[in-house]
């Protein structure tokens, strides 16, 4: 419920104050593992009850966050998952994920196995401004590049694509060339949305960093937290096209890939684990 990545717009704040922790700061410094996570999913899908559902993992904070260089939790997640031929899916801004690919390369051999990575834009001052605590986006679509080279396909969850600062017409497009270029499989884009919790948060930063644009955000998100339908649907529709002229298309829910099966191979070492660069 809490994420090293600090990204500044992140609607999972909220769940910090679940356990009466601060939304702001606190959500980017304290930072709370289940250090028995892997026991926990292998007795969980080990149960009777457990009916082989789809894992979503990723989808509130990220699962290879900086932290788990240190607690490496993903590994023995990933080896239950297998061992139980558990169909998964994988978010993740985090280039720790190529640490892990021999077992995704095992369980992709049993089970269908989902990867997608977030680069909403490739804006480099954008992203040390709102994103500081992740890699960079070009390291990120070396990840993409790095699984389709194993065999592994990866789309890009383009997110969020932030109104006024990452949505002109030449940002879309350096982004979704930048995206076909390291071979995702999809692109689809998410127009920021600012939840209670994330929204007060995104409000200070913007004030701070771009005053003269509070007031537009103001008037853009004054129905809630999502953006109106019809920019939301500007956005998507340009996205599209970007990638339709660059030769990928918007990824379908549901659908996985499945790699042939291979020889088994031996487990991974026992080396330490290590985090690769942020830039």
């Amino acid at each position: 419920m809490e994420c090293q990545d600090a990204c500044v717009y992140c609607f999972a704040r909220k769940t910090h104050s679940y356990l009466d922790l601060d939304t702001g700061l606190g959500f980017d410094s304290q930072i709370v593992v289940k250090v028995n996570a892997p026991e926990l999913v292998r007795r969980e899908i080990a149960s009777p009850r457990w009916h082989g559902a789809h894992i979503a993992m990723g989808t509130n904070v990220d699962c290879y966050q900086r932290a788990e260089g240190r607690y490496r939790l993903m590994p023995g997640i990933l080896t239950a998952l297998r061992d139980h031929a558990n169909p998964f899916s994988i978010l993740t801004k985090g280039t720790l994920i190529l640490r892990d690919l021999e077992l995704l390369r095992q369980a992709a051999e049993v089970t269908e196995v989902g990867v997608s990575v977030s680069v909403g834009f490739v804006d480099p001052e954008l992203w040390r401004t709102v994103e500081p605590g992740t890699p960079s986006p070009e390291r990120r679509l070396d990840v993409v590049r790095a699984l389709s080279e194993h065999g592994i396909g990866c789309g890009v969850l383009m997110a969020p694509v932030i109104p006024h600062l990452g949505d002109s017409p030449d940002q879309l497009r350096a982004t979704v060339r930048a995206i076909a270029a390291a071979g995702a499989t999809s692109v689809t884009p998410l127009v920021l949305h600012l939840r209670p919790g994330a929204r007060e948060w995104f409000m200070e930063w913007l004030g701070h960093h771009h005053p003269h644009l509070v007031r537009r955000y103001e008037r853009l998100y004054a129905d809630g937290a999502y953006a109106p339908t019809w920019y939301q649907r500007r956005i998507t529709r340009h996205v599209h096209e970007l990638a339709a002229e660059y030769g990928i298309g918007p990824s379908h829910r549901g659908t996985a890939r499945h790699l042939p099966r291979r020889e088994p191979r031996p487990p991974l070492d026992g080396s330490e684990p290590t985090q690769l660069t942020l830039l």
